[in-house]
């Protein structure tokens, strides 16, 4: 465990964040979309899967800059929720330019897709359940590698609305994350006051140190000199 006064304090720990989870199977689920429904030569591909993949790095990046620079992990988180706040606009845009509809948020297949990602509700799987394994990743919960399944044999409307999901989520979870970070900081301060707060208590540890060698010379010669003034007084007679 780390201690207030570390200089670098843990960091890295983004394979454990659930932003970092929902936003890689957004990136997965974008490739297996394009692989089904989009010319790979499309820029439109290119673009989408870069954003995508910008959501998932930038958090890792972030995460991994934490231990110097909460600045630079503040940066990187905010834009790895831009990049899926762009891909999020690019999903609605390839429903409404292909005559799609994009299903309503509160609609009661949204709301359940919402609360199954978000763990609220458990689906109970069967012994002898066959299902493809393909997805199944250290990062992926049982909702999200049931969503990345779908999105290989549902049509094209039901699978953007399954990434519109996923995006929206990995989106909402971010927002939550930089209020965190935020409050950490503004509690906390960044490397650049740890660091001056961690050589202001070593150089006042050594002056202490330095001071209490000085008292120890000074009292063990304050010893010897009341010694060495002793004298003997001779007889008056």
């Amino acid at each position: 465990m780390h201690k207030p006064t570390d200089l670098i304090l843990p960091h890295g720990g983004y394979r454990s964040l659930r932003s970092f989870a929902v936003a890689l199977a957004a990136y997965d689920g974008t490739v297996i979309f394009f692989s089904r429904f989009v010319d790979k030569c499309s820029r439109t591909n290119d673009q989408m899967v870069q954003a995508a993949r910008s959501g998932v790095q930038n958090i890792a990046e972030g995460s991994l800059a934490s231990g110097t620079s909460k600045k630079s992990e503040l940066k990187l988180t905010n834009v790895a929720r831009a990049s899926l706040e762009e891909l999020i606009r690019d999903y609605e845009d390839y429903l409404r330019q292909n005559g799609l509809a994009m299903w309503d948020k509160d609609s009661p297949r949204v709301l359940a897709m919402r609360a199954r990602l978000a763990g609220k509700l458990q689906k109970k799987a069967a012994a002898s359940d066959g299902a493809d394994q393909s997805d199944r990743s250290d990062f992926f919960d049982e909702p999200l590698r049931a969503a990345l399944q779908a999105l290989r044999t549902a049509p094209a409307e039901t699978c953007a609305n399954i990434l519109l999901c996923l995006s929206h989520q990995a989106s909402f979870l971010l927002g939550r994350q930089l209020q965190r970070l935020e409050a950490d900081f503004a509690a906390q301060g960044g490397f650049t006051e740890r660091l001056y707060r961690y050589r202001k208590e070593h150089r006042d540890a050594g002056r202490v140190k330095e001071q209490s060698a000085v008292w120890s010379d000074q009292s063990d010669e304050s010893d010897q000199s009341d010694l060495s003034g002793e004298t003997t007084i001779p007889p008056c007679f």
